[in-house]
């Protein structure tokens, strides 16, 4: 069992260098980033990247690498969302760079974990893990307080509970998103694990 963990984070590392890889380096304009925020992002994610709705992801300090390569997958139609493929089926590459290198910059507004009960099953499995049933520590790649790992794994932490719930859903029904890592945990991982530890998440910072 150890020994899968072990090939379960090395997969992990391997799959985050490969996304890292397929997005090439670039810095952007913050500021023509923002005028593209102001006109059509903000209503969604906020003017500085920090959405109000649990259903729209908060941008504000992820990693700009990242933030890239969702934006190309939107427009490639290899991440499936209606409404974000078509925001970004109009972006140029410099409009992406350019957006992504804002958000990037922005800094992200903490939060409070929402259910005290969920708070001691989210901490072991974030952090622990579940050898049982092969779901490895969600730190490992995404930092013990959420961070996450520039080039390689996106920030989690401050995230809203219900956005990172449903991406775990996604993951595992492997309809709207679709990733060989993510997917096999999330596969693994119980709806209680997955409600406790996207609980957990939204109150690190």
């Amino acid at each position: 069992m150890k020994r899968k963990m072990l090939l379960a984070l090395a997969a992990m590392t391997l799959a985050g260098s490969a996304l890292a890889a397929a997005a090439p380096v670039g810095k952007g304009d913050p500021v023509k980033g923002k005028q593209i925020v102001d006109q059509v992002c903000a209503a969604c994610h906020g003017a500085d990247g920090n959405s109000v709705a649990s259903a729209n992801p908060t941008l504000a300090g992820q990693h700009q690498k990242y933030l890239y390569s969702q934006l190309k997958a939107f427009k490639a139609g290899t991440r499936k969302n209606p409404i974000m493929m078509g925001m970004a089926a109009p972006l140029s590459d410099d409009d992406m760079w350019n957006v992504t290198a804002y958000f990037s910059q922005q800094k992200i507004k903490p939060r409070e974990a929402a259910d005290k009960s969920l708070q001691a099953l989210g901490k072991k499995v974030y952090r622990v893990g579940n050898p049982v049933t092969g779901v490895p520590a969600c730190m490992a790649c995404h930092a013990p307080n959420g961070a996450g790992m520039p080039d390689q794994f996106p920030r989690v932490g401050s995230q809203h509970a219900g956005y990172i719930l449903k991406q775990l859903n996604d993951f595992k029904a492997g309809t709207d998103r679709q990733h060989p890592t993510m997917s096999d945990v999330a596969s693994r991982m119980s709806d209680a694990e997955m409600k406790a530890v996207a609980d957990y998440i939204s109150g690190l910072r």
